[in-house]
């Protein structure tokens, strides 16, 4: 990542989850400060960088905030990581990690992975039994069954964050869940009924997240992360003094 001002970024995706096997991709995510004075034009900064070699997103510090707050699952672990998970650390970085529960709310939590675990079971839904080769199938079946993991780690994970307010990124027994991806990619049906398990469990369980995320601690960080990377550039020119009128 060779942005300016990260603040903090880590290994994410299937490594931090437990899931990675043999030549599995490693994705890394992360946050960065763009220079205050870059705010103050008529054209703002870049809020996000994405890499496909290696695999590595960025996001500016408010950007990154303000998924975090809609509960956006994917971003949200990057507070949660196992600490030798972490490759950049700032002092700025370890306060948000400090501040991580007052992002979330019960709603949006639900909604968010929820919401995300449902699209994933219609993708399974809508995409057949495979291609018209026998490699088109291969790769189908093997979409289909990494697919359905995540599937069923949003659901876990989901529940976990609504049910107790913490959230354990790397998943228990990661041999449970390659054996659900290769049922699911043997039948995409066998998905529903764990997804109607997790909906009834978010349905009959009072969540510990109050209703509404707490924006003031994440307001003022973000405050500090301005002040932290402000440096005033000195002005081209001197405007003249308008004449006093008579």
């Amino acid at each position: 990542m060779s942005t300016r001002n990260v603040l903090l970024s880590g290994i994410v995706g299937s490594t931090a989850y437990g899931l990675a096997r043999p030549g599995s991709d490693v994705d890394r995510l992360g946050m960065f400060a763009a220079p205050t004075e870059d705010l103050h034009g008529l054209h703002g900064p870049k809020e996000s960088y994405v890499t496909t070699a290696p695999d590595s997103t960025l996001h500016e510090a408010a950007k990154w905030c303000r998924l975090a707050l809609r509960g956006n699952p994917t971003v949200i672990e990057l507070v949660w990581l196992p600490d030798e998970l972490y490759e950049v650390r700032t002092p700025l970085g370890d306060e948000l990690i400090g501040i991580r529960t007052t992002l979330l709310s019960a709603k949006r939590v639900r909604d968010a992975y929820l919401g995300y675990a449902t699209q994933q079971f219609k993708r399974l839904y809508d995409r057949g039994a495979g291609g018209s080769s026998a490699a088109d199938a291969a790769e189908t079946r093997r979409r289909t069954a990494k697919h359905a993991r995540h599937l069923k780690r949003l659901c876990h994970q989901g529940f976990e964050l609504y049910a107790t307010g913490g959230l354990a990124v790397r998943v228990e027994d990661p041999d449970e869940y390659h054996r659900f991806g290769e049922q699911v990619a043997a039948d995409a049906m066998a998905a529903l009924p764990l997804l109607q398990h997790y909906e009834a469990a978010f349905d009959g369980t009072r969540s510990v997240l109050p209703e509404h995320p707490d924006e003031a601690p994440v307001e003022a960080w973000l405050r500090r992360v301005r002040a932290h990377h402000y440096t005033p550039v000195p002005a081209e020119y001197t405007p003249v003094p308008a004449e006093p009128s008579v």
